[in-house]
């Protein structure tokens, strides 16, 4: 599960990206539950798929 996100779109537009715990005893999908406001879509991708260049990192989007 380390190499998984959680990605969803902000309220401001931005994307939210959230990195699960390592060993904390859930599934990504028991994890996105927990975390991702009711009634936002989101998405599980691999760690590769984030770009690693922060510079214009509150350009980013999410599209479904």
């Amino acid at each position: 599960m380390t190499d998984q996100r959680i990605i969803y779109q902000k309220n401001d537009g931005g994307v939210a990206i959230v990195i699960p715990a390592p060993e904390c005893g859930l599934t990504i999908e028991e994890i996105a539950a927990k975390v991702v406001p009711v009634s936002k879509p989101y998405k599980i991708v691999d760690v590769s798929d984030i770009p690693t260049d922060r510079t214009f990192r509150d350009a980013w989007e999410y599209v479904e």
